[in-house]
């Protein structure tokens, strides 16, 4: 609700909220998230329970408690639509729609992808990780190109050894073998 002043500078009160009204279309999205629970709540109880000492949760308990969140999550959001409720407009992002979409910055990342797809068995994560990482930046129009080849192989000995020790994950290591 906002107040103005009308000319005899009385306040008068003017409803400034979307008008109020069923908009059905949101019980679709309700029923997709239930039937997507369900499914993920069927699915997971055909996992077999089985449990070890350093695993007593077993494979079911994550596809279970998904399921039976989008379940809850759909539940919650179709009483949210019955209620009146619903989101905002989208206001836009400060974008001008007449111009084309950037190719170049396109094909360079997908050139920086590529590369690491062809180089991570050669050259091991760490290296192509790194080009990856660089290349993404460069793309996206950074120029530091010291800085970002410093944090680059930061971010790629970081993951290496994230999954390497965290995980339990062995990326390839490639012409470092050995040093890693």
């Amino acid at each position: 609700m906002s107040t103005k002043t009308n000319e005899t500078d009385e306040p008068v009160l003017r409803d400034t909220r979307p008008p109020r009204g069923e908009d059905r279309a949101q019980y679709g999205v309700c029923a997709f998230l239930a039937l997507l629970g369900t499914a993920v709540v069927v699915d997971g109880l055909g996992i077999p329970h089985l449990t070890s000492g350093i695993d007593p949760v077993g494979p079911r308990a994550v596809p279970l408690a998904l399921g039976v969140a989008l379940v809850i999550v759909a539940v919650l959001y179709a009483v949210d639509v019955a209620r009146g409720g619903r989101g905002e407009p989208e206001s836009g992002e400060d974008v001008d729609l007449t111009q084309g979409g950037d190719w170049r910055t396109v094909a360079l990342l997908t050139g920086a992808f590529v590369v690491n797809a062809v180089l991570i068995e050669r050259l091991g994560w760490v290296i192509s990780g790194a080009l990856l990482f660089w290349g993404s930046a460069f793309a996206l129009g950074n120029r530091h190109h010291l800085r970002n080849l410093a944090i680059a192989a930061a971010l790629s000995l970081g993951t290496f050894y994230a999954f390497a020790i965290g995980l339990g994950v062995n990326l390839p290591a490639g012409v470092l073998q050995g040093i890693l």
